[in-house]
């Protein structure tokens, strides 16, 4: 199984400016100038040793991941799904042969703008599954194809949809993956989900406020946590700012890393970035957050690898 992230963005899209864009790329030329790959011109091999904020950007887009199996299950519509389209549509998708699978985890806006921009979906012939715990499925899809939001009417869509309302924490086969949902901390119901593909196992921990820590608190929502490769965890903010924060229904890394330590989990990926956040702050929140890691490990036998999402990684789990 493999994940690639198509938007790691929280709240809203947050592109560079052209500021920061011509800031970035005259940090890169002097760096390179200054590099042991100057003399041969390699500039391949000098972006491929950047740290993410000094050669590229941590990303714009928001929520959307993929994971890869014999098939793929996209999980959310962000933004960032406008750039799985497109790929798609280089495939059975661009000739009307294709099927698409897509997880719901709630309809929050940042999780649904993508939608209205997934080529496919307007393409006669493809196949388009939407897959949620939440009764209002139907309904928050078709609201996004609705004036004056979007000019396009749900009528008008040439593909074929289908609405699946999954149980929660039950297991359901989507596409090849077992996908069992579990509940989050968030303002409104919304719902990870612990994924199994050939023996491998992903929790999708996104919108979620991590005020339930303990395993008794946690309940029956303990599962999503336990025998896990990769943890795909919401850390928008700084522990400081989670505190300022409180029922804004996002996390921080910190609590992330305890709960990882905890329960063994073998390597967490921080996403959900501040769309406030510049790639600055973000290398700054990293440092936070290593030192953070490099005290708390002192204390637990069980060790993890642990980065921050950004646009366009992939992961092989």
């Amino acid at each position: 199984m493999k994940l690639k992230i198509w938007g790691s963005r929280g709240s809203i899209p947050a592109p560079l400016t052209p500021k920061q864009l011509e800031q970035k790329i005259k940090e890169n030329l002097q760096a390179f100038c200054q590099s042991s790959h100057f003399p041969s011109k390699n500039t391949a091999a000098f972006l491929s040793d950047q740290k993410i904020a000094a050669g590229n950007s941590f990303g714009g887009n928001t929520t959307c991941v993929e994971l890869k199996g014999d098939k793929s299950l996209i999980i959310d519509g962000g933004s960032g799904l406008r750039l799985k389209g497109n790929e798609l549509m280089a495939g059975d998708c661009g000739k009307g042969k294709g099927e698409v699978h897509i997880y719901m985890t709630h309809f929050h806006w940042d999780h649904l703008m993508g939608i209205p921009f997934f080529v496919p979906i307007f393409i006669p012939g493809n196949i388009i599954h939407f897959y949620s715990v939440d009764p209002n499925l139907e309904t928050a899809i078709k609201l996004v194809f609705t004036k004056p939001y979007f000019p396009v009417p749900f009528a008008a869509l040439a593909s074929k949809i289908h609405f699946h309302q999954i149980p929660a924490r039950e297991a359901t086969n989507i596409a090849g993956f077992e996908v069992t949902p579990y509940k989050l901390d968030h303002p409104d119901p919304c719902w990870g989900a612990r994924i199994v593909f050939n023996g491998k196992h992903y929790a999708h921990v996104v919108d979620n406020e991590g005020k339930r820590v303990s395993r008794l608190e946690m309940g029956e929502d303990l599962p999503l946590y336990q025998n896990i490769d990769l943890m795909y965890f919401d850390a928008q903010y700084s522990f400081n700012d989670l505190l300022k924060n409180v029922d804004w229904g996002h996390c921080s890394a910190f609590i992330g890393m305890d709960i990882a330590f905890r329960e063994k989990i073998k390597k967490v990926v921080f996403t959900h970035h501040d769309p406030m956040a510049s790639d600055d702050q973000l290398q700054k929140m990293l440092i936070t957050d290593s030192d953070y890691y490099d005290q708390q490990k002192n204390h637990f036998e069980h060790k993890f690898e642990w980065q921050f999402a950004y646009d366009g990684l992939e992961i092989d789990i």
